[in-house]
């Protein structure tokens, strides 16, 4: 697929996400020739919790999951306070999980790190897929039915999903790349050795395979 056809990744925003997560992949995934659109629940901006404002491109409500590549959900504070949020019968985040179950029932991924695979698993869609997040106690509090489909590994693809936690966001953008196909074989593995093992050989193995 040509830059010109390849449609473009949503980045969902809100207030207190978290910045460092998602930075690799965004910054790859432009670099690889994606456009990377903001999507926030309106087009108010958002602050970060590194207090970086940001202006979102869209709205949810005029998200289209035919019309993207991926949706990617980064953690924030806002997902803890979702389940309270829900008790008083108010959303919080939740349009942001039920926008993931339309993007997975329309085949198309969605990435979700740290805080998120909590949206996604009070959602359900961890029930029945292969997943990883903070701790397996973290998703527990959710009270969600995919308990045994937890896995202690740094990032987990199942069926278009990919979830990591809080402290992979190099492992996060391996999996969305490899999902994607920006990066493949010795050249991804190269790509995580140097951004998550500073493997300056693996700098070397980038350039070449740059060259050819």
């Amino acid at each position: 697929m040509n830059e010109a056809t390849r449609k473009p990744v949503h980045l969902a925003v809100y207030d207190s996400l978290a910045d460092w997560e998602t930075g690799h992949t965004t910054a790859y995934l432009a670099r690889a020739g994606y456009q990377v659109l903001t999507v926030a629940i309106g087009r108010e901006p958002v602050m970060s919790i590194g207090g970086l404002r940001i202006r979102p491109d869209l709205a949810l409500a005029d998200l289209r999951a035919e019309d993207s590549s991926l949706l990617i959900l980064p953690g924030a504070d806002l997902w803890t306070r979702t389940s309270a949020a829900a008790a008083a019968g108010t959303d919080g985040l939740a349009p942001f999980a039920r926008s993931a179950r339309a993007f997975l029932d329309a085949g198309v991924p969605v990435a979700a790190i740290c805080g998120a695979t909590a949206g996604l698993a009070r959602e359900g869609l961890l029930d029945d897929r292969a997943h990883t997040s903070a701790s397996p106690h973290y998703l527990a509090a959710t009270e969600y039915a995919g308990s045994d489909r937890y896995v202690e590994a740094d990032a987990v693809t199942d069926r278009d999903l990919i979830t990591a936690g809080p402290t992979e966001p190099v492992a996060f953008a391996r999996e969305v790349f490899r999902l994607l196909g920006v990066y493949e074989g010795e050249v991804l593995d190269a790509w995580y050795r140097l951004h998550h093992d500073s493997d300056v050989q693996a700098y070397f193995a980038l350039q070449q395979a740059a060259a050819r």
